[in-house]
């Protein structure tokens, strides 16, 4: 996100949205979405999001009722594109495009704070997912194994720059000192 300092991840949805596609209330999200301005609350089950943004889209166990949410947020505005597409086939439209009117930057630390959570699930679902018979859960695994590297690796990082955009209404420039996580 660096470098992107004036960038606004919601102005790069295409026309018609967020209107059509994000209607998700914050106080239904999935604690499964990693902060930042887009995420899910009470996605339908329908497995559809992969298809169009793989890199950001997984899938909720039996208990979050399989819903979608989002692991990674976009940062260019192809990404965004792809997670409207795949907003754009939730049918009960429970996605959200609002995060920064919601989260904090305490919110954000305490997130990454209790991401044992996220970590715990992640283990789980894998080793179900990768046993698993059926095509379409053996591909959320690899979703799975993703996130788990990007909680390992850049994720830190790129809530950094969150916090510093709800701090100074920008992301980081060149220069910028990035906040404490």
């Amino acid at each position: 996100m660096t470098g992107m300092q004036g960038w606004d991840p919601v102005a790069e949805l295409p026309d018609g949205e967020p209107e059509r596609s994000f209607h998700g209330q914050w106080q239904y999200r999935s604690g499964l979405n990693v902060p930042g301005p887009f995420y899910t609350a009470g996605a339908d089950g329908g497995w559809t999001g992969r298809e169009y943004a793989p890199r950001h889209v997984l899938y909720g166990d039996r208990f979050e009722g399989y819903g979608e949410f989002v692991y990674r947020q976009p940062k260019t505005p192809d990404e965004v594109r792809a997670l409207a597409l795949a907003a754009a086939q939730d049918l009960p439209a429970a996605w959200a495009c609002d995060g920064d009117l919601h989260w904090t930057p305490a919110a954000v630390r305490q997130w990454w704070r209790e991401r044992r959570t996220v970590e715990e699930y992640i283990a789980t679902m894998l080793v179900e997912w990768e046993a698993s018979e059926q095509e379409n859960e053996r591909e959320a695994a690899e979703g799975l194994r993703d996130y788990e590297a990007y909680l390992a690796g850049e994720l830190a990082d790129d809530l950094r720059a969150y916090i510093f955009r709800l701090e100074h209404g920008r992301y980081p420039g060149g220069g910028d000192v990035l906040p404490e996580l």
